[in-house]
């Protein structure tokens, strides 16, 4: 294809931020604590992030593990801070106590980033129904991505799920205009089935890692990954 895929990379830092940056990524997810699967980075990393690499960012605006929105007040607060600081794009996405959208959580922190692109995180994937939960956000200002599996236990069990909404996609049909960005067990073997369904964009975390969460990005890694989706 003669379309470039969009390689996403999860940093911590901005050690992480430069080598995913050398390694061909075309933009960074930044979070903390990936134990509790990722969380808001402070102001301070976001800045020293922001100040060592010319990438696009997307910061995570979530305070806990889990779906819920927890102290949605804090979460103003933070994403008010990330864009004093500069943050421009973001990650978010909760889940009310039946797996619907928290709608009022969501329209809250999308009304505090002044129409900035952001992402619908794999809250998706933990979704009672995902194709309701798409033409509910559909109007939301600013929202252009879905980071999903496909389903709660990964790409391999969600790849039915990922080429049907790629294939909706691709047709334009309503609630599924956003790109489709594939994350969470996502293994180079699946890269040119996804590509041939017309997905075009990819997300890695533990696969830029080869020392594990407790060690950086390699760029290496990250090399390997930008060849795959280029070939």
């Amino acid at each position: 294809m003669s379309k470039r895929a969009v390689l996403e990379v999860i940093a911590l830092d901005a050690e992480d931020a430069v080598a995913a940056q050398a390694g061909g990524a075309d933009r960074l997810e930044l979070v903390t604590d990936m134990a509790a699967d990722g969380l808001t980075p402070s102001v301070e990393t976001f800045a020293a992030i922001r100040g060592a690499v010319e990438i696009p960012l997307r910061v995570m605006l979530r305070l806990a593990d889990g779906f819920a929105a927890g102290d949605v007040q804090e979460l103003v607060a933070r994403a008010r801070a990330l864009r004093a600081a500069g943050a421009d794009e973001f990650v978010l996405g909760f889940l009310d106590e039946h797996g619907g959208p928290d709608m009022a959580a969501v329209e809250r922190l999308v009304g505090e980033l002044g129409g900035c692109r952001w992402t619908f995180h794999r809250a998706v994937d933990r979704a009672a129904d995902r194709d309701a939960l798409r033409k509910q956000l559909a109007d939301l200002p600013g929202l252009d991505t879905y980071l999903t599996a496909g389903s709660a236990d990964g790409v391999d069990a969600g790849l039915d799920v990922l080429v049907a909404e790629a294939a909706r996609s691709t047709a334009g049909e309503p609630g599924y205009e956003q790109q489709i960005l594939v994350g969470g067990g996502l293994r180079l073997e699946h890269v040119a089935g996804l590509r041939s369904a017309g997905v075009s964009a990819f997300h890695i975390g533990g696969a830029s890692r080869p020392a594990g969460w407790a060690g950086p990005v390699s760029s290496e890694a990250v090399r390997v990954w930008r060849e795959a989706l280029d070939n």
